[in-house]
This record gives structure tokens, C-alpha cells and sequence, in this order.
């Protein structure tokens, strides 16, 4: 029998939970920079990390058997991407802050629910080991 895993125990919550909080603090800078002039408004595509985190969870990984094979190409960390103004300003800067408000909103609320979603898993496995 082997060792309980923690991708096993929480599944790909632990690593939402990681993504989210990264993305608060984007989101939050892009706030705090809505009145600089030029400021480029930045985020990430939680959903294509999320597809990227459960492929290599499910996927098997490759094996180089020659040198002369190509190395594949690992991510070594999430593409930062600009955000599209709907209508851009007069000095350059992309921040919306409406929008931003409602994605700030929205990554909080699914951050809180992820995090519930551990600490339920977690109070249950606690339960477990004490044989409640």
C-alpha cells in the first residue's frame, strides 16, 4: 500500500488555490496602477493553466532514449499576457477599473471557495486519522 498523496487528497484545488493568489496580486497591481500614464494592464489565463496543470497530472511523461532527440519544451512559468482596453485612454494606460473590480471580485470569490474546498478536505482527513 503506498503513502496517500496530496494530489490525491485535493485534486487540482492546491494548485487553483496557488494560481488564484497569483493572480490576485496581477490584478491588484493593474489597481493600483489605473491612473499611471502608460500603464499596461496585465493578467493570466487561468482556464489554459488549469487545462496545463490536469494534462501533466493525467498525461505521461516523455522520455528522451538519444541525444540526438529534441528536448521538449517545459513551462517553467505562466505567460503574463496583456489586457485588451475596450476603449483605450489618452495616456496610454489599459486599466479598466471596472473590469478589473469585477475580475478582482471574481478570482476572490473562486480563490475563498478552493480554500473552503481544502479546508473541508482537510478536517475530513483529520477526522479520518482520529478515527471519527
Amino acid at each position: 500500500m503506498s503513502a496517500p498523496s496530496f494530489d490525491r487528497a485535493f485534486g487540482i484545488h492546491e494548485k487553483a488555490l496557488g494560481v488564484r493568489a497569483q493572480r490576485t496580486e496581477i490584478l491588484a497591481n493593474n489597481l493600483a496602477n489605473a491612473d499611471t500614464p502608460g500603464f499596461k494592464a496585465r493578467d493570466i489565463d487561468f482556464n489554459a493553466i488549469m487545462r496545463d496543470q490536469v494534462s501533466k497530472r493525467t498525461s505521461m511523461p516523455l522520455e528522451r532514449t538519444s541525444e540526438s532527440h529534441l528536448k521538449g519544451r517545459g513551462r517553467v512559468g505562466w505567460d503574463l499576457l496583456y489586457r485588451t482596453p475596450e476603449q483605450p485612454s489618452i495616456d496610454g494606460n489599459t486599466v479598466d477599473p471596472h473590469k478589473e473590480n469585477v475580475e478582482f471580485a471574481t478570482n476572490a470569490m473562486s480563490y475563498n471557495s478552493s480554500f473552503e474546498f481544502l479546508n473541508d478536505r482537510m478536517r475530513g482527513l483529520m477526522n479520518a486519522i482520529k478515527g471519527e
